[in-house]
């Protein structure tokens, strides 16, 4: 046995190894949250169901699911990326708990890095539910499955930057009551249930310019009418992608 076989090796650990055990730490805080898995997960679930079997809403031609399956996984991007995620990162700023996550070792980009990939992989589960859900229900999908990727990672850049610019620039308080009332604004008007042709023409004009109607009405052109590509939306939620990190990065206070 050498004389340095127990000698201790202080330093950081690799800067992957450093982001995805906080990639994993997020992961797990955001399924173990009760507040966040209604949103995430049975708040858009009930809505594919209920709307789905009851003739509520008029959806225009063909079945119902079809019209509502693209709007809800939108939903379900808008409820992790932007609700749960800038209610999350709004509180852990109040308590202090980002102020010393970013004295770490841990880069803040990087701790950036390892929320947005606890985002991604909430998504997923989020999308694999519902996909059953709505495949149970009779759903019957078009399209190309790399235009729905392109859309879903555009989106959830977009209200990742937006939920991160909200909880890095109000108390934690007004972000809780304004992510949620935008959740609620944007489930009304933003084209995930109600179609925005049923919205007066000067309205209509405004909302189709918002991420969640680029994201529902980009989901439904592929999923429903097989569009293959659906560029106007991909468009929008690039600039949204672009205003929000942009001014996250810009005004985002640690304390």
């Amino acid at each position: 046995m050498s004389a340095g076989t127990y000698t201790p090796r202080p330093g950081a650990a690799p800067l992957p190894r450093m982001i995805a055990a906080q990639a994993a730490l997020e992961t797990r805080m955001l399924l173990r949250n009760g507040e966040q898995l209604l949103l995430t997960v049975v708040i858009p679930t009930l809505l594919l169901v209920l709307f789905s079997a009851v003739d509520i809403v008029d959806t225009g031609a063909g079945e119902p699911v079809d019209f509502l399956t693209p709007g809800i996984l939108a939903l379900a991007v808008m409820s992790t990326a932007f609700t749960g995620q800038a209610i999350a990162t709004g509180f852990e700023r109040r308590y202090g708990v980002l102020k010393r996550l970013g004295a770490s070792p841990l880069p803040r980009w990087g701790l950036m890095a390892a929320k947005t990939l606890a985002v991604l992989v909430t998504e997923v589960l989020q999308i694999v539910l519902l996909t059953v859900i709505a495949f149970a229900l009779g759903w019957s999908p078009e399209g190309s499955p790399f235009a729905v990727l392109l859309l879903l990672v555009l989106g959830t850049v977009a209200f990742s930057g937006l939920g991160l610019l909200m909880a890095g620039t109000l108390k934690a308080e007004a972000t809780l009551a304004a992510a949620n009332l935008v959740f609620l604004l944007l489930l009304v008007g933003g084209g995930v249930i109600v179609p925005l042709d049923r919205f007066p023409d000067a309205a209509q004009s405004v909302l189709g310019l918002l991420p969640i109607s680029a994201l529902s009405d980009g989901l439904r052109d592929v999923l429903q009418h097989g569009a293959p590509m659906p560029w106007g939306s991909l468009g929008i939620l690039a600039v949204w992608a672009a205003l929000g990190l942009g001014a996250a990065a810009k005004f985002f206070r640690w304390e």
